[in-house]
């Protein structure tokens, strides 16, 4: 989409194949991260009697989501677009380069997957309870939600920079992976506060098959609001105005 618009989306948009399609890649795509993201979460807390009391549980955390994460979004790109989140879709919704009806489509979708991802880890493992997220001992909600946008910020900007940008040209081919690189980064940075959330679908499956409510309010209001003022600065920023007459190589229909 190199032309920034919104619109609530076409009369043949809401049956068309390739929506369709999108919905599913993005379905697969989220419960593959949530199950990986959530299942190191539970493998460490089999693997230790204390969970997060050492500091290479962060980097096990942190590695698990950004290996998940580049694959996931590796394997959907060319379909979707690879949003695997809530709040990257949001952010592309505001900046104009994705239509409400699929927004809406994707974000049933993503959280639908987390709600299979933790069923089924739940399974597996044996009736283990998912973990979740959490704001850590001294560490107040309003920390905690102001941490959410910060990092959720830098990763909807990474997002928009490697992924949506009409002028992105090679750095397209690394978006994955930069991207899966920031989420992993921030974990490490956030991960012993609140635990990096920065996704929406990555705390309601878990929260909700685990039953765990506490300031569960900060993983959605928190990303939704990060994400949202990265894709508002870059679009209206970053993003340069083009002149009516010029004329640019159309991108894929599958892009952002």
């Amino acid at each position: 989409m190199a032309t920034r618009r919104y619109e609530f989306g076409r009369s043949d948009e809401a049956n068309h194949p390739d929506t369709l399609r999108a919905t599913l890649a993005e379905f697969i795509s989220t419960c593959i991260f949530v199950f990986v993201g959530e299942g190191s979460a539970l493998a460490l807390r089999q693997i230790y009697k204390e969970p997060g009391s050492s500091a290479g549980e962060v980097v096990v955390l942190a590695l698990a989501h950004a290996f998940a994460l580049f694959a996931a979004i590796s394997a959907s790109a060319h379909v979707s677009g690879g949003h695997v989140n809530p709040a990257v879709t949001f952010g592309a919704l505001l900046g104009g380069r994705i239509s409400l009806l699929k927004a809406i489509y994707y974000w049933v979708a993503q959280l639908l997957a987390s709600i299979v991802a933790a069923l089924l880890l739940r399974l597996v493992t044996n009736n283990m309870r998912p973990e979740g997220f959490s704001v850590s001992v001294g560490v107040g909600a309003f920390h905690g939600f102001v941490l959410e946008i910060a990092l959720t910020f830098g990763l909807m900007y990474t997002v928009y920079a490697t992924a949506i940008d009409p002028k992105r040209g090679s750095v397209a081919s690394i978006a994955p992976l930069a991207i899966g690189l920031v989420v992993g980064a921030n974990i490490l940075a956030g991960g012993p506060f609140d635990g990096a959330c920065m996704n929406p679908a990555r705390a309601f499956g878990p929260a909700l098959v685990g039953w765990r409510w506490d300031n569960h309010w900060i993983f959605w209001v928190g990303p939704l609001i990060g994400a949202a003022l990265a894709a508002l600065l870059y679009e209206f920023v970053m993003v340069p105005i083009e002149p009516p007459h010029a004329h640019h190589q159309p991108l894929a229909s599958e892009d952002y």
